[in-house]
């Protein structure tokens, strides 16, 4: 269970979920943001990597580049629940956006998509991409939102690019204000970075308990505080279960284990007790053991990385709409939420 020092991301409106590729980011970030709406607040969740990653879990249509109700939070106590909302990014879209709300392309806008102007510009120019995504989360978190997604929100989950992007993502407005002296788009960019580097944001890095995940996740961590992003908490995800105390993990890594009594205890509950079967059932607990062993180690080095640290078990069923919600609620009793 977490180990690691307790934190509180009370005043934090905007959640960002990164991880290395494979360590369930997505479906933390869901889960993170069911675990927000299930103590009253309306919440946003974002995705910017064009998988429709969101719609899968939900068990929805695809997300267009529109917020759209998607589930409510589980009811606690007299606590009404919020509700849900999901939002698919594309750089097209926020391109014309953007170009619409800062300078006034309404029409015009859209004839530059219709020649292939708004493709070009988010696939060749470098970091493009990156400023439009940022820019929408970031019209999506701040106060007093304004133009035709209007929903104010109580908190806003963003499903982020890998752990080893995220400081290229998230940092690339201070480039851009850097480069641009005045106007619009030195004025978006330093908004951006404002809300990214305050204590208004909150960035968790996803891991499960092998080595190379873990090591990318110190090294974001790192990289996150060398920028002068705030880092939030490690999610330790995919978890074996606790099933089986010290020493009998000992036992069955060392192979002490008497296959005649496994035989006898199978025997005694009613079940087949060949040796084939008792054989396969030893093989099992002993590599259960050895993963446990790495485990543990890799949880003693997340432990000692400074951060708050939350754990979501491996589920045998998989991350379906009612994972999620079970996920949220470990979330929201480990203090995540």
């Amino acid at each position: 269970m977490p180990s690691a020092p307790s934190a509180d991301f009370s005043r934090a409106k905007l959640h960002v979920v990164t991880g290395k590729g494979g360590t369930g980011k997505t479906t933390v970030a869901a889960s993170l943001a069911l675990a927000l709406a299930s103590q009253g607040q309306d919440v946003l969740l974002c995705e910017v990597e064009g998988r429709q990653g969101i719609a899968r879990l939900f068990d929805v249509e695809p997300l267009p580049y529109e917020e759209r109700r998607i589930a409510v939070g589980l009811e606690a106590g007299d606590e009404h629940p919020g509700t849900l909302y999901g939002l698919h990014i594309d750089p097209e879209s926020a391109l014309l956006e953007y170009l619409s709300m800062y300078y006034k392309l309404g029409r015009a806008g859209r004839a530059l998509d219709r020649f292939g102007v708004i493709e070009f510009a988010t696939t060749l120019a470098p970091g493009v991409r990156d400023v439009l995504l940022t820019g929408k989360v970031y019209e999506a978190a701040k106060e007093g939102r304004r133009g035709r997604a209007s929903r104010q929100y109580d908190a806003v989950v963003l499903d982020a690019p890998p752990t080893g992007r995220i400081v290229q993502f998230l940092g690339v407005n201070s480039e851009l204000a850097g480069l641009a002296r005045m106007g619009p788009i030195k004025s978006q960019a330093d908004s951006v970075m404002k809300l990214f580097r305050s204590r208004r944001t909150a960035i968790h890095l996803v891991t499960v308990l092998e080595e190379m995940p873990v090591q990318e996740t110190a090294d974001g961590i790192a990289q996150l505080r060398e920028a002068g992003l705030p880092v939030g908490g490690v999610v330790v995800n995919l978890a074996r279960p606790r099933d089986l105390d010290d020493a009998d993990l000992a036992a069955a890594r060392d192979g002490t284990i008497d296959p005649a009594a496994v035989a006898a205890d199978l025997k005694a509950a009613g079940l087949p007790s060949g040796r084939t079967l008792v054989t396969g059932l030893l093989t099992e607990a002993h590599d259960h053991a050895v993963r446990r062993a790495v485990e543990d180690e890799q949880r003693e080095i997340v432990s000692g990385l400074g951060v708050p640290t939350f754990e979501l078990p491996r589920l045998a069923g998989g991350a379906d709409l009612g994972a999620l919600y079970e996920f949220a609620t470990l979330l929201k009793e480990q203090g995540l939420a």
